[in-house]
């Protein structure tokens, strides 16, 4: 399989792209069944400018919407963390494991294995994008739900090309740094960023004039479900494309490649300052990691920095004064447009809407920002607690200490909860300082409220993670499937909201006893985070049980 590096990439990424596939699918089902009950007579009775914002032509079917929500926002995104994910691991999780030396030892060039790794990201992002439109096409057929007027090709067009743009930026850095850290920090970064500035920037006074810069504007600015495909915005992020693979292969053919990840972690660094030497040493134990939690911490601690500096700054410090700069006209007009959506529709941004800062702090910030940087790093350590020293082969070693089985989940545990608390309490400051400046009359404790229950409902996926972790050795498993629930459970907690066939069934979705009281709003439902805790106990509690039970599997994801 190495002689084919196209079919060695396919074999290694196909599961990933499949499981999105399908995840993607089961909820377009569910959304479009869900929005059947919705009474038409909500969107025909609206006034044209509201329509227009809502992305509804006149001859629409309201169950449409999910097309919208699912293939423009949420599908886009998703496929767009994929390929990035896919992109920042080409070259550089082949130096990380130590494999890029046996496959450049076969008769192929850095240039061949970069444009076939390459060719396989861009054959999956076509491969998804056209499932994706005859999906839709087959599902509201299947319903018998109308989807006239609709430009679904467009969208999945626009989609493809948007998904490759921050797949092949992923690899540009991946590729000049070698550092896998690097390349998913700068795109997830620029992902989350350029979606926030998308949707916000038109509502401030003269920002529509910087819209422009925005990489996400190119993909929705046009509205390709309403106006069809824009060759203009296409054309600017194909010629980005063209420039970031340019690149990738100018920066990996000039670069002495690693043979394996030799990067110096906070924990080296500290260890080796004169000042911090012997604190560090008796924290960190000797050479058998006698404190494994200090070990783990030193290794997710990109994956900490990243989030932590992105949740103070972009969704917590800079939403506050740009609230404030929104003109009054501007919020009412919006506020009402929001007012008039479906329940459920609006819930899958997770509520909120510009009536107030803590409603635009829910919709900007709490809604789906916030619970995603907590899964950030709890999936991560959960799934790569167990399951990647596994992989990495290191396992054997670390358990040749005298330390037990149980002692790892304790202590690869004990890192999962204080990052994910980290997380929280960064967010909560960056908040806290954002309506301070921007002098919004925010409630603090309910504030403390939102980051202590977006802390607790993060760590439930990342209990899931640690807990498949543990139970099966395979990282790729626990990651999707941690990811996987989280996605269903979220778009489930937003249809619940709507109708009467999942009435009563909330509680299902952890997402209920998140943002089900609106905590901004309302402040603790200490009930609610005794759910969420448990939840997570029982998980993390599981792997406990299971770990010790299971033979250990060398090498593999």
């Amino acid at each position: 399989m190495l002689g084919s590096v196209f079919l060695k990439t396919i074999r290694d990424r196909w599961v990933g792209w499949l499981v999105t596939y399908l995840s993607l699918v089961v909820l377009l089902l569910m959304v479009m069944a869900i929005y059947k009950e919705v009474d038409l007579s909500l969107y025909s009775n609206l006034p044209e400018v509201y329509r227009s914002m809502l992305g509804l032509p006149t001859d629409a079917d309201v169950a449409s919407l999910s097309i919208r929500s699912l293939i423009g926002t949420y599908g886009a995104i998703t496929v767009a963390s994929v390929a990035l994910a896919m992109g920042s691991g080409l070259v550089a999780r082949e130096e990380r494991t130590g494999t890029i030396g046996l496959l450049l030892a076969n008769p192929k060039s850095r240039t061949h294995v970069l444009v076939s790794t390459t060719a396989v990201m861009a054959l999956f992002t076509v491969l998804m994008a056209g499932a994706l439109w005859g999906a839709s096409v087959v599902s509201a057929a299947m319903l018998d739900v109308s989807i006239e007027g609709m430009e679904v090709g467009a969208l999945s067009l626009h989609m493809l090309v948007n998904t490759l743009f921050y797949g092949l930026l992923a690899l540009a850095v991946s590729s000049w740094t070698g550092n896998r850290g690097a390349a998913l920090g700068a795109s997830v970064g620029l992902l989350v960023v350029s979606f926030v500035a998308a949707g916000a920037l038109p509502l401030l006074e003269n920002g529509a004039d910087y819209v422009k810069a925005v990489p996400w504007h190119y993909f929705v600015g046009s509205d390709p479900l309403l106006n069809g495909v824009s060759w203009g915005d296409l054309g600017v992020l194909l010629a980005a494309c063209a420039l970031f693979f340019g690149l990738a292969l100018y920066g990996l053919n000039r670069r002495d490649l690693k043979g394996q990840s030799t990067g110096v972690t906070l924990l080296d660094r500290l260890r080796s300052h004169p000042l911090t030497e012997k604190v560090i040493g008796r924290l960190a134990g000797s050479a058998r990691v006698s404190s494994i939690w200090v070990k783990t911490a030193s290794e997710y601690q990109t994956h900490l920095v990243i989030t932590a500096v992105y949740m103070f700054t972009v969704q917590g410090l800079m939403m506050g004064p740009l609230y404030a700069a929104i003109p009054e006209e501007t919020r009412a007009a919006a506020d009402a447009a929001f007012a008039a959506m479906p329940p459920a529709f609006l819930a899958l941004f997770g509520g909120g809407g510009m009536g107030s800062p803590e409603a635009y702090y829910q919709i900007e910030t709490f809604g789906m920002v916030a619970p995603i940087a907590i899964m950030i790093v709890a999936v991560a350590i959960g799934a790569g607690a167990l399951a990647g020293e596994e992989a990495k082969r290191t396992m054997g070693l670390l358990l040749a200490n005298p330390i037990t089985r149980t002692r790892v989940v304790a202590a690869k545990t004990v890192t999962m909860l204080v990052y994910s608390a980290i997380i929280g309490a960064v967010t909560f400051a960056g908040v806290a300082a954002g309506a301070a400046v921007g002098g919004l009359d925010m409630s603090y404790g309910n504030i403390a409220a939102a980051c202590v229950l977006q802390t607790l409902v993060g760590l439930v996926f990342g209990s899931l993670a640690l807990a498949l972790s543990a139970g099966t050795g395979r990282r790729k498993l626990a990651i999707w499937g941690a990811v996987g629930a989280a996605l269903m459970l979220h778009v489930y907690n937003s249809v619940s909201m709507i109708g009467d066939t999942l009435a009563g069934w909330e509680w299902v979705s952890p997402f209920h006893f998140y943002i089900g009281n609106d905590p901004l709003a309302n402040g603790m439902d200490w009930s609610h985070a005794a759910v969420l805790a448990a939840i997570s106990v029982v998980l993390i509690g599981a792997a406990f049980v299971l770990f010790p039970r299971r033979d250990l599997r060398q090498g593999g994801e």
